[in-house]
């Protein structure tokens, strides 16, 4: 029985995807995989800004500027003790 097939339309993906399976010595297969784990890991844990932003207002009960928070919170870091 065949492998299933992935067909892609993007003529930059599909040679980038060739390109790198030159390059690592793999399929494109499984640079492909590689690739959508990697993205799936890195993405799965975040949550999307229309729902932090929802949860912000509930929380705090009015807009805030996190713009003033953040430079509020920043310190120098004083460096490497030498």
């Amino acid at each position: 029985m065949a492998e299933p097939q992935l067909s892609v339309r993007s003529a930059r993906a599909r040679d980038l995807a060739h390109r790198l399976a030159r390059r690592e010595n793999r399929t494109v297969a499984d640079i492909v995989e590689r690739a959508l784990e990697a993205y799936e890991t890195r993405e799965a844990g975040r949550e999307p800004a229309v729902d932090f932003y929802s949860r912000l207002t509930a929380v705090h009960g009015t807009d805030i500027d996190l713009e003033t928070i953040i430079r509020e919170a920043r310190r120098a870091h004083k460096g490497p003790e030498l």
